[in-house]
């Protein structure tokens, strides 16, 4: 079990960026969150087996058809435990 935090930077919100992420996450059975932030950016955790995360983050550096990814900074963290893979309420202003 490996967990990923991911940092994306693009024109990736309103083009289904979240509802994409989560259903390919729950297609793999890849646990964990994704939002988006105040700036403009997405932010998503990953965590499940090596390959199936990977897969995950390789999504997460191209998006959906309509993002514009211009940056994807990959992160390795501590497995925490995720048991599903949710959207979560965007981050707030900081």
């Amino acid at each position: 079990m490996i967990r990923r935090h991911v940092h994306v930077r693009g024109f990736v919100q309103g083009v289904y960026y979240r509802d994409t992420c989560r259903r390919l996450a729950r297609e793999t059975g890849v646990n964990g969150w994704v939002r988006n932030l105040h700036n403009g950016d997405v932010e998503a955790v990953f965590e499940g087996e090596p390959g199936d995360v990977q897969r995950l983050v390789d999504w997460a550096a191209e998006g959906p058809g309509a993002a514009e990814v211009t940056e994807c900074a990959v992160a390795d963290e501590t497995p925490e435990g995720e048991r599903d893979f949710r959207v979560l309420d965007d981050a707030p202003a900081a």
